[in-house]
Parts: C-alpha cells; sequence; structure tokens
C-alpha cells in the first residue's frame, strides 16, 4: 500500500514539475529567486525531450510500482487523469523536439519579459 500511494505521490509532483518548467518563469516574474529554481528545471525539460532521456522520477516511479507489486497502471484517478498527460499516447521524436521547443520559446519570452523590467528598474534608479 504505502509504495503504491508513494508511486501515485510522485505521478502528482512529475506533473507538477512540468507545469513548472512550462510555467515557473511567470512566477518568477512575482517571486524573483524563483528564477534560480526555474531556470535549471527548464533547462532540464528541454534536455529531456531533445535528447530524449529518461527522467529519474519515470525510474522511481515504475520502481515504486514495482516494489507494490502493480504490473503496470491501475485504474485509480491518477492513472487514469493524469499519466495520459505526463505520458501521452504517440508520442514520438518529432513531438518531442516539438516540446522542447515549446518549452524553449515560452521561456526565452518570459525571461526576455525579466530582462526587460530588469533593465527599467535599473533605468528608474
Amino acid at each position: 500500500m504505502f509504495y503504491r500511494i508513494a508511486a501515485d505521490g510522485l505521478v502528482l509532483f512529475h506533473l507538477l514539475f512540468i507545469i513548472f518548467v512550462l510555467c515557473g518563469g511567470l512566477l518568477a516574474l512575482k517571486w524573483r529567486p524563483l528564477i534560480w529554481l526555474h531556470l535549471p528545471a527548464a533547462a532540464w525539460g528541454v534536455a529531456v525531450e531533445v535528447f530524449q532521456w529518461m527522467c529519474p522520477l519515470t525510474q522511481w516511479e515504475n520502481y515504486l510500482r514495482m516494489a507494490a507489486g502493480q504490473g503496470g497502471y491501475g485504474d485509480g484517478f491518477i492513472e487514469h487523469y493524469l499519466i495520459p498527460l505526463i505520458y501521452p499516447a504517440g508520442l514520438t521524436h518529432t513531438i518531442q523536439i516539438g516540446l522542447g521547443a515549446l518549452v524553449l520559446t515560452i521561456n526565452v519570452l518570459v525571461y526576455l519579459l525579466h530582462f526587460k523590467q530588469w533593465k527599467a528598474r535599473r533605468a528608474a534608479c
């Protein structure tokens, strides 16, 4: 039971990490120190997609599922709704390149906005 709950929690964390990779730059507009957490997370997200690396969260989740005696995902809420968001069917390398480019584009635009704000504040001083 513990391993299944831990695996489900890890899937939820994985989804939140993906959302942070995509949108964390926007949060950093409000809380500037968050930039130092978001930049490496965004770089990791781009690298995982572009180079097709296996995310360690996926490996840990699979380990926990096996330890729980599960051969695959069950029909619970997390498995039914969240896992298809993280692991969509038909994911190809071309799609992964596109996702990596999307993450990179979003974050470049957000950090250009950060730079513009920083420059405006600096000029006002």
